[in-house]
Order: structure tokens, then sequence, then C-alpha cells
């Protein structure tokens, strides 16, 4: 079960290292200048023993959802306009102690991404052929 304090709407105060995240996924310029500028707002619900993330901003917004320990198809619409699934391409979610971590097998080498809760700030490692992105997020007080 997810701790209760991973739901809930999350503000972005710091992106690290998204220009190089970006680069290694093939994203064009013009896209990751724009993405740069972005303040993103997250939003993580559960629904029994399904999982909702939601990545809000003023420019594209990506929802997805899954069950842990169960593979899903994942269209990173937006983003790098991967579909995640195919005979040998998927997303798999599993609980690493008290991080939510995201392994996305395709034709990118290394590639996921890890949430967990470090004091009262959500952490989130986006990872891709050795690049990472580090983002963290302060819980919006007025939900």
């Amino acid at each position: 079960k997810m701790p209760s304090s991973l739901c809930g709407t999350w503000d972005m105060v710091s992106n690290v290292n998204l220009e190089g995240y970006m680069i290694t996924l093939g994203i064009s310029c013009y896209l990751r200048k724009i993405a740069q500028k972005l303040k993103q707002r997250k939003v993580i619900e559960q629904q029994g023993d399904l999982y909702i993330i939601k990545t809000i901003s003023t420019f594209r917004n990506y929802v997805f959802s899954f069950k842990v320990g169960q593979e899903f198809e994942e269209f990173t619409q937006g983003l790098d306009n991967r579909h995640v699934m195919a005979s040998e391409i998927c997303s798999l979610v599993t609980w690493e102690g008290n991080k939510l971590v995201c392994q996305q097998i395709g034709e990118k080498k290394n590639r996921g991404w890890t949430h967990w809760i470090e004091e009262d700030k959500l952490h989130l490692e986006l990872y891709c052929e050795g690049q990472v992105c580090k983002q963290v997020f302060k819980k919006n007080v007025n939900e």
C-alpha cells in the first residue's frame, strides 16, 4: 500500500538536469526550451490498488495509471511520444522500501523513475542511459 503522504497535489520547487535527460530521450530543441520554463504540478491518487499520477503544466498534461507489480502499457504523449509496451517493451512499477520505482523497458537502456518522500518533500528522479533529472515538489497547502 502506498504511504498516504505520497497522495496529494505537489508543486515543483526544483528541477535539475531536465535538459540532459530530454536530450537522451531525443526530444526536440523547441520542446526542451518550453519544458525548461514550466513549473509542473503532480497529483498522485490511489483508488484501491490503482495508482494515478498526473503531471500538470500550462503547456501539456500527462496522466497515467498502473497497479504495482503489474506490467502496463504507457504512451508518453507530450514527452517523447513512445508507446512503452510490446512483446519486450513495458513499464513495471514496484515498491523498493519506501520508494515507488518504475522500470521502462524498451529501446532506451536503464530508463525509468523513482518517487519518494523525504522530510515533507516529494522527490522524483527520472533516468535514462546515465542521465538523471532530479525534481523536488512541495505539497500544495490549498488542497
